[in-house]
């Protein structure tokens, strides 16, 4: 076999990819190679990393389908009691389990609800006064707390739970870092709650960041001002009395999710994507180390340090500070002016515009970043691809990178428009889709692959990059923020939006999951 020899499946890991998401593919590349010919070497000396699973096909039925052995237990569907008078939200997302000393079998969940939509359908009436109608639309978004347990080999809700609690749209929250009390949101230290909510991360600390994504339109509606929404919301599940936290040190724009982890020298990261057509990666260096001994109190650590935006044709992190980007003062008067405007701020810089960066995770085994980047149909990115991201001296807190294209959506791969992304603790990729319902049976572009899934990627080995598919929604659904107990034995999965499509509610498009109108839900997978 020659040396330079790539497989059809390498090739086309370069084939299709969007304009914007091209920009600087082949800045590096004699760096990337080098890297990755090490990579390949030591990569194949190991056994081949096998789906722990037998794959399933492409599947339009009104089900959740998984392989065999496996089972999912219903937790908690919209509308159902979660304890403490409070009621499960719509539109489910990121799931985040938190153990309750230490148990893979007992724990409090934490599950964002992102947005209404179609869900008006069923909440209220069309003759229902406004007023009426955004009370209830702001008691449906936000986020839960519920306290699980497995009992008897199943997954069940436990109602008489003393942290059960709902964050909603009225919920108050403070403002940390330099926008808070700044001109630019209107003086104000504390603001009236949070919606759109999409993905978003787990602290070192034992709390939840949620970030908030697509909040324009519903901060029009309710007559909010926008500038206090579009930030990552910190939240204690363990204690119901606290008051989340919005830190405008990590930038204001449509949040997807927040990566964290920790530099050589012990600095926080965090890394984000901004989920829009054309719009930018960004990571948050903390001025200061994290200290495990201080516990919840490290939250500071995300009041203070520097927001960075990927320029990936010249492979640099590029600082949004006033002081160390200079042509950043031309436009903004403050620093908290910058964060609040982070978009524009990129712009001004240089970021390379890309192709919808929605979930970005770090990977346990080597610390690469990998980036989804869903699709950008006006650049014909129908499919999107996962990038890897590699800091120079393995470094997160570095401010040059290399990087590569992982792995391209597409007939080729069995799977489009890649959204959340879980690593198992091996540094298998877990990957949920995110195709559009309404262009589900979109003719010769998305027909063949169905209703969304989930999809199982190896990093290493011979099948590395290779897609496997491990679920399939139900119509119309989406499969949102995996994540695993401790012992890898459950895996936990929100579906959103099933039946989305539905115009009349007494004959919707799906069932799913009690038979009757569909509800957004969160099940717990089991089987492993």
């Amino acid at each position: 076999m020659a040396e330079n020899h790539i497989t059809r499946r390498e090739f086309m890991k370069f084939v299709g990819v969007g304009t914007a998401a091209l920009v600087g593919v082949t800045t590096g590349m004699d760096q990337v190679a080098q890297a990755a010919e090490k990579g390949a070497t030591d990569a194949f000396k190991k056994m081949a990393q096998r789906p722990p699973f037998r794959p399933i096909s492409p599947s339009d039925q009104d089900k959740l389908l998984l392989p065999p052995g496996f089972q999912y237990d219903v937790i908690a569907a919209w509308g159902d009691d979660i304890g403490n008078g409070e009621k499960f939200g719509y539109n489910c997302d990121l799931t985040v389990y938190f153990p309750i000393k230490g148990s893979s079998e007992h724990g409090l969940l934490w599950v964002n609800h992102e947005y209404v939509g179609s869900g008006a359908l069923w909440m209220y009436t069309a003759d229902t006064p406004d007023a009426r109608k955004h009370a209830i639309e702001q008691y449906n978004v936000g986020g839960s707390v519920i306290e699980i347990k497995k009992t008897d080999g199943k997954w069940k809700l436990v109602k008489e739970s003393r942290y059960a609690r709902r964050i909603t749209a009225n919920t108050m929250m403070d403002l940390t870092g330099p926008a808070c009390g700044d001109a630019t949101v209107g003086h104000v230290t504390e603001v009236k709650g949070t919606f759109a909510n999409c993905s978003g991360g787990r602290t070192l600390w034992n709390t939840v960041l949620s970030c908030e994504e697509n909040f324009e339109e519903d901060a029009a509606r309710w007559g909010r001002n926008s500038t206090h929404y579009g930030w990552v919301v910190e939240v204690d599940p363990f204690d119901p009395t606290s008051k989340p936290r919005k830190h405008t040190a990590l930038g204001r724009f449509a949040h997807e999710n927040a990566a964290m982890t920790l530099s050589k020298d012990g600095r926080l990261v965090v890394y984000m994507g901004d989920d829009s057509n054309d719009q930018y990666f960004y990571k948050f260096v903390s001025a200061e180390k994290y200290q495990p001994a201080l516990g919840k109190a490290n939250h500071t650590l995300l009041s203070r340090g520097t927001l960075y935006v990927a320029n990936l044709g010249d492979g640099v992190w590029v600082p949004l500070d006033l002081e160390r980007s200079p042509a950043l003062k031309a436009k903004f008067a403050t620093q908290g002016d910058v964060l609040v405007h982070a978009r524009d701020a990129a712009k001004l810089v240089g970021a390379t515009p890309l192709d919808r960066p929605e979930d970005v995770e770090v990977n346990p085994r080597d610390g690469s970043v990998y980036l989804a980047l869903t699709n950008n149909t006006k650049h014909g990115n129908f499919h999107g691809q996962i990038l890897r991201l590699m800091e120079a001296g393995d470094d997160a807190a570095a401010e040059r990178f290399i990087f590569e294209v992982f792995a391209v959506g597409g007939r080729q791969s069995g799977f489009s428009c890649p959204d959340n992304l879980l690593f198992d603790k091996q540094g298998n990729l877990w990957v949920c889709t995110d195709i559009s319902s309404s262009k589900l049976n979109q003719a010769n572009t998305y027909e063949t692959f169905k209703n969304n899934g989930i999809f199982f990627i190896a990093t290493q080995g011979r099948q590395a990059g290779e897609a496997f598919q491990f679920a399939s929604g139900p119509r119309e659904a989406e499969m949102t923020g995996p994540d695993f107990t401790p012992d890898q034995r459950t895996l936990f999965i929100a579906v959103q939006h099933p039946g989305e499509e539905t115009q009349d509610p007494q004959n919707p498009t799906s069932h799913w999951p009690y038979g009757d109108m569909p509800r957004p839900a969160v099940v717990a997978i089991r089987g492993f």
